[in-house]
Parts: structure tokens; sequence; C-alpha cells
């Protein structure tokens, strides 16, 4: 009796772990997508907007539930949007393509980037390049090491030796 149970045991497991693996196979083969991830990549060509700001607008509703059937039938974000393209036009895409004027979209900040951190590279090295200011000159007109201060006047020595006499106790 006992040997019944866990045999029977056994094998409702394999026919239930039978049944999952197909939909877990299944699941696993189909892209991760949905109407929300693709709805800030396209645009909606009557709004001029992207598709998830447009809200009362017929065309954007009818590009959702082209999206919806697309994602339900487990095509990629890709194939969606090149099926959104032939289906709507290419100004549904909100991605400029990479030819004609549209390549400005992508050569105005690269080059504008570039000369930025060109004039920062600039700046740094000018500002590295000038060393510290020269020592003045002392009573006999020579230099001081650099870092070093010019040697006190004769006043200002017998000033200071005054000053240290009237604090000593």
């Amino acid at each position: 009796m006992r040997r019944r149970r866990r045999l029977l045991a056994w094998v409702t497991a394999a026919l239930v772990l039978g049944l999952i693996a197909p939909v877990t196979a299944l699941a696993a083969s189909c892209p991760r997508t949905s109407v929300a991830d693709i709805e800030d990549e396209v645009m909606c060509p009557v709004c001029k907007t992207p598709l998830a700001l447009a809200q009362e607008a017929p065309q954007a509703d009818r590009e959702r539930v082209f999206i919806l059937e697309r994602v339900e039938r487990c095509q990629s974000k890709g194939a969606i949007k090149v099926a959104l393209a032939a289906e709507f036009g290419d100004e549904v895409l909100a991605v400029p393509a990479g030819e004609g004027f549209d390549l400005a979209a992508y050569l105005v900040p690269a080059i504008a980037l570039a000369l930025a951190l060109g004039a920062c590279a600039l700046a740094v090295a000018r500002w590295r390049g000038r060393g510290p200011a020269p020592a003045e000159a002392g009573p006999s007109g020579a230099r001081g090491e650099a870092g070093s201060s010019p040697a006190p006047s004769a006043e200002a020595s017998a000033r200071l030796a005054r000053d240290l006499e009237r604090y000593d106790l």
C-alpha cells in the first residue's frame, strides 16, 4: 500500500512537471516586452508627441492596439517597431534615421561634447602651466629659495625683539 502511494505520487509529480515544462519553455522563448516599454520609443504621427503622452487621439489608440496584438504574439521589440513603421510610416519612430539630415541629431551633440572636453583640457593645461610666483628680492637683492620668505629688515627685527621682551616673564 505504501509502495503504491509512493508510485502514484511519483507519477503525479512527473505528469505535473511534464505539463509545466512546455509552458515555461514557451514563456522563456517569448521575448519579454510590453506596450509601455515600446510606447516610450514611438510617436503618434498625428499629435507629434511620444505615444506614452498621447492620450485622446484615435491614431494613438490604434497604435496601442497594434502594439498589444504584436506583444501577445510574442514578437520582439525590434520586430514590432519595424511593423509599426511599415503600417503607420517612418515618422512613428521616435529615433531619427542615421542618414541624411537626421544624422545631425547624432553628430551635433557628439561634436559639442568633444569641443567642451577640449576646452576643459586646454583650461586645465593653462592653469597647471602657471608656476608659483617668483620670490621677491631680499635686502641684498638676491632672490630667496622657492617657498621661503625674504629676510626681515633691521627695523622689523628690532620691533620683534621688543615685542618678545615685553611678553617674557
